[in-house]
């Protein structure tokens, strides 16, 4: 039984009646009281506040049993918008998403600057515009959540994004002087999980995400809440060394993960090899489709470290699911099962091993779904996942 001040338990209720509409969809007065226990008075009070403030709207669904039709409840998603931001090297992606996570629109500017006092005033154009746009809407913006391809500490300052070199700045301050909406900062990886969270594993409390692109970033998701570590830093799992002295690393150490198990090293490997500049996953699919002894192998290869650093995840923190994001894993027959056959040490417990439904669009999706939170004031959410929604995306300029 909850016990506090009026004003706190008030608040407290009003959350598990947001979560419950949001997980369910369309919900009864009835249903609600069921689920939270609460009375119904209590749900006809709050009910009536959440209708007011126009945060949700009454459905009457047609049926042909004898009574009264019945009111349902749902979250209003235009009632206002999430703005998903990744900050990446070479290219800033915007997506646009509802209340209840369906993407409205998604961009990207291509930008060939990594110095801050240049992307900093792009960032901040471009999300006035979002803002004029969807000025109209009862909320309009509701939150903005800009995913970072490096060390964010616990204060949202960034510490370190190795490909742009940025060391210790406040993108968060400097956003907040100019624009009035809120702003959260957060690792990429993180928001990856997040997204993997709510879209996709509704029962899932104890997540790793895994995304195997430029390096390795691994997103923690433990009792719902974002793993951290002392400073914030948690996750980097790219630099746990496999291979002692093994492979130099930017990060100055040998041996490191994701310099044997990354997509970029495969690209890297085959690009030099075979004198093919931009090389592209249709050409190494093309490879595969023929038979192509060496590019086999390297998958093997990347198979075979990739396990083993999946093996000392586990082991470090047991996971429910474990989801791995690789579009060269979803291309590689088997590749699954072949992970889980090196999966076999009997102190290793997982109860998943999948592969993302969402791949490279989750940070961002992840974004918009955390901004939608904050702003709704819930302890989780559990969303739908579109995909002929994420489709469509255009560059800005």
């Amino acid at each position: 039984m909850i016990t506090g001040d009026a004003a706190y338990i008030k608040k407290i209720n009003r959350s598990l009646i947001i979560r419950e509409i949001v997980k369910e969809g369309m919900i009864s007065r009835a249903d609600l009281s069921k689920v939270t226990a609460l009375t119904r008075a209590t749900i006809s009070a709050q009910v009536a506040d959440l209708l007011e403030e126009g945060l949700i709207i009454e459905t009457q669904l047609e049926h042909n049993s004898v009574g009264r039709k019945p009111i349902m409840l749902s979250l209003d998603g235009q009632a206002g918008y999430a703005l998903g931001i990744d900050l990446d090297y070479g290219q800033i992606s915007f997506t646009l998403s509802n209340l209840v996570g369906q993407p409205i629109s998604s961009n990207f500017i291509k930008i060939n600057t990594t110095e801050y006092s240049e992307i900093l005033p792009l960032l901040v154009d471009q999300i006035k515009q979002y803002e004029a746009l969807h000025s109209d809407s009862r909320y309009g913006i509701v939150g903005i959540v800009i995913a970072i391809h490096g060390l964010v500490a616990k204060d949202e300052i960034i510490h370190y994004v190795p490909r742009l070199h940025w060391n210790d700045l406040d993108l968060k301050g400097d956003l907040e002087r100019q624009i009035s909406i809120p702003i959260y900062i957060e690792n990429n990886a993180n928001l990856s999980s997040f997204a993997e969270r709510v879209f996709f594993h509704h029962e899932t409390e104890n997540l790793l995400s895994a995304s195997l692109y430029s390096g390795i970033g691994l997103g923690m998701m433990m009792k719902n809440e974002f793993f951290r570590g002392h400073d914030g830093f948690a996750g980097e799992a790219g630099h746990m060394i496999i291979v002692p002295d093994g492979r130099p690393c930017n990060c100055g150490n040998k041996g490191c993960w994701e310099k044997y198990s990354s997509e970029s090293r495969i690209f890297e490997f085959l690009s030099e090899k075979r004198n093919i500049k931009n090389l592209t996953y249709d050409q190494i699919q093309k490879w595969l489709d023929e038979g192509d002894q060496e590019v086999h192998e390297m998958m093997e290869q990347f198979i075979y470290y990739l396990a083993i650093g999946l093996n000392n995840m586990i082991n470090m923190y047991n996971p429910e699911v474990l989801v791995l994001d690789s579009e060269l894993l979803r291309m590689y027959p088997d590749s699954l099962t072949k992970i889980k056959e090196k999966l076999n040490s009997s102190i290793s417990h997982y109860r998943e091993l999948t592969l993302s439904h969402i791949g490279k669009k989750s940070c961002v999706l992840g974004a918009c779904a955390l901004a939608i939170k904050h702003f709704l004031d819930v302890p989780m959410l559990n969303l739908s996942y579109d995909q002929q929604t994420t489709q469509n995306e255009s560059a800005l300029i």
